[in-house]
């Protein structure tokens, strides 16, 4: 048992790292085959990095980001949550919320900028508003959803211990949907950080969104751009990551005893 369990962990760890090489080595192929000046190869972007790394550049870029993702995405589940909670626990309110709801989750937080900029001028409460804006309706649709998909017999198993609605709510129809809401959690914060990213681009002067940019308008730093660019990945595939391991703990995934 514990060989398998080694062998599955190494196997786990063997594919990414092949994939992974594999990428790199066409990378570097294609930028010698191709003879191109302009795109970097992987060793460009990693001189690029150490640069950026000496300079502290890279660090702190990476720190405003996260600390705008982490505003942003905090302050869309503050209000997200419950609000998600609500819709799917009173189908009166849903029916008087969801129409105006479904009419702003389609729009592309992306065409909010201007709006933003208006609001908020040039800095980071630009940048934290379009993350709000990017974050809160998957997670208002996806709590209200996991609400809604909560099996009857916990209701009624609530309250035939007497519980009101509102901590029948709390106590048992929360706990058995949050795996669900975990799940939109993780979709959320991976449209926020796509989101962060592009109006970096626009709205403020530091994060790696700016970072991109700014190294492509001054001197063409393409090897600066691949850079950031990787680093935005690396960044978004370990907040995947932390949320997927989130949703493994044991206190998490009770809700999903009756589908199993």
């Amino acid at each position: 048992m514990n060989s398998r369990s080694g062998l599955h962990r190494l196997e786990r760890f063997f594919w990414p790292a092949l994939t992974a090489t594999l990428l790199l080595l066409i990378w570097l192929y294609a930028v010698r085959w191709s003879g191109t000046k302009v795109f970097p190869s992987p060793q460009d972007v990693e001189r690029g990095i150490a640069g950026l790394l000496r300079r502290n550049v890279l660090w702190l870029d990476i720190a405003d980001s996260l600390r705008r993702a982490a505003v942003g995405f905090s302050a869309a589940c503050l209000i997200g949550i419950p609000l998600g909670l609500i819709l799917g626990w009173y189908p009166a309110v849903n029916q008087t919320v969801d129409p105006a709801l479904q009419i702003l989750r389609p729009i592309s937080p992306i065409a909010w900028i201007p709006i933003s900029i208006v609001l908020f001028g040039i800095g980071d409460r630009a940048a934290i508003f379009l993350i709000f804006l990017a974050a809160i309706f998957p997670i208002s649709v996806a709590c209200a959803d996991a609400v809604r998909t909560v099996p009857l017999v916990y209701r009624q198993a609530g309250r035939n211990f007497g519980l009101t609605p509102g901590l029948l709510l709390v106590r048992v129809i929360f706990p058995a949907a949050l795996p669900r809401i975990l799940m939109g959690l993780r979709l959320a914060l991976g449209i926020a950080w796509l989101v962060l990213v592009a109006g970096e681009m626009i709205a403020v002067d530091s994060g790696l969104g700016y970072l991109v940019i700014d190294s492509r308008n001054s001197g063409k730093r393409y090897d600066l751009v691949v850079a950031a660019m990787l680093t935005i990945g690396v960044i978004g595939l370990a907040l995947d990551l932390a949320f997927r391991r989130l949703g493994r703990l044991k206190s998490f995934r009770w809700g999903f005893r009756d589908e199993s």
